[in-house]
């Protein structure tokens, strides 16, 4: 049966005697257009982004675009760089203008004499970069209509005070996904300090620039120290040599979604030499106590510094949002008791990127209005931060805290 279907199958698809069949005529193959654009010209610069910038929504009710720049001086002279604009790809219309002291600011050489903690001369007029030399431009995009879906950069400089070249370079796409919204970092209520936040300019976190294993990151661009503050917002009281007097030490830390732990330390020590800050411990020490939760694929949260003995869940545990995983220490790299909060594109601290989130809903209580490094915080003369009250007695919700917002979760 089966040999006799086959010729009845052909004799039913085969033409009539009477009828020819044309054979198609193959599409003309698709040529694409040759030539060098005429838009094409040499450049004194070279421009990469070390991240896919990925908007937000933060505290300010504005959406923020947090990245970096690495301008390369691709000449064999000092370049200097006056201006740096960031456009809209589409229309071309800018968004953001560095120049002057803003762009000083917020411009450093790469392994140059400027840390994560520190910028230029504010008076200086201009970045120099030297031959060969790379400069990092740190970026807070805020666009005032609907988000672009990618950006160009507009770069404005001079080779040994030839007249000034205008180049538009660096295209990147702005990333379609959607930050994370969360619950608490941290149990129960009381106000909590947003320290070395997104976007500020100085933070060690915004600044963290880091070689790992090759490749220049920023781990820690969007992470946030929490200290929990009491009714005269002082992070601690009496003698901050003692671990104790930190409001926040001991406070549970939980998980702000469901999730699987993906990482989880414990048994090493808290910081010993407080008010100063501890030596640096190894790489691998540096989060210290911490648990790394995966809450979607590729999307980790990490709670670092925890207290020894009080890491309560284990690697491949399931846990649901609320859930304590820990008690706020000051493990590892840790200068004072606090909670270290983060998203990571990868489980681990050490080589990852970091991306932005937002919390489900907070009241914003007021801010601290001075830059106290974390480094320093236990050596103040006095414990109450200087704060201003905030006006604003709405619930924020789907927002990313602004650096040094200080805040009550709903």
């Amino acid at each position: 049966m089966l040999l006799l279907a086959v010729p009845l199958a052909l004799a039913a698809c085969s033409a009539p005697p009477d009828r020819a069949i044309t054979p198609a005529t193959p599409a003309a193959p698709v040529v694409p257009e040759g030539g060098i654009d005429p838009a094409t010209t040499f450049t004194p610069v070279s421009v990469t982004t070390m991240t896919t910038p990925s908007p937000v929504t933060a505290s300010d009710g504005r959406t923020h675009l947090a990245y970096e720049l690495l301008v390369t001086n691709a000449t064999g002279a000092p370049y200097r760089l006056d201006k740096v604009e960031v456009l809209d790809a589409t229309d071309r219309k800018p968004i953001t203008t560095l120049d002057g002291a803003a762009l000083a600011a917020d411009a450093n050489l790469i392994g140059g004499p400027v840390g994560d903690e520190g910028t230029e001369d504010p008076q200086q007029k201009a970045q120099s970069i030297p031959n060969s030399a790379t400069a990092v431009v740190w970026l807070d995009v805020v666009p005032q209509g609907p988000t672009p879906t990618a950006l160009v950069h507009r770069i404005t400089g001079s080779i040994g005070g030839s007249p000034a070249i205008t180049s538009t370079v660096g295209r990147v796409d702005v990333s379609t996904q959607t930050a994370p919204v969360l619950g608490p970092p941290v149990a129960g209520g009381g106000q909590w300090y947003a320290s070395d936040g997104c976007c500020a300019d100085d933070s060690h976190h915004r600044r963290g620039l880091a070689p790992i294993n090759g490749t220049l990151l920023v781990p820690q661009r969007f992470a946030i120290d929490w200290y929990l503050l009491d009714d005269q917002h002082r992070a601690w009281v009496d003698d901050p040599s003692k671990i104790t007097n930190f409001l926040a030490y001991d406070q549970a830390a939980i998980a702000s979604a469901d999730g699987v732990v993906v990482d989880a330390v414990d048994g090493l020590p808290d910081t010993t030499s407080l008010p100063k800050p501890p030596p640096l411990p190894p790489i691998k020490d540096t989060v210290g106590n911490h648990v790394t939760l995966m809450i979607a694929p590729g999307v980790y949260l990490l709670y670092a510094h925890f207290k020894p003995g009080t890491v309560a869940v284990e690697r491949g545990q399931k846990v649901k949002k609320g859930d304590v995983l820990g008690h706020i220490g000051s493990s590892g790299n840790s200068t004072a008791p606090h909670l270290h909060f983060q998203v990571m594109t990868e489980p681990t601290f050490f080589p990852t990127d970091s991306t932005p989130f937002a919390f489900d809903c907070f009241r914003l209580d007021g801010r601290v209005t001075e830059r106290i490094w974390d480094d320093v915080l236990p050596e103040q003369p006095t414990p109450v931060l200087p704060f201003a009250a905030s006006n604003d007695t709405a619930q924020h919700k789907a927002q990313m805290p602004l650096d040094r917002s200080v805040l009550t979760f709903c």
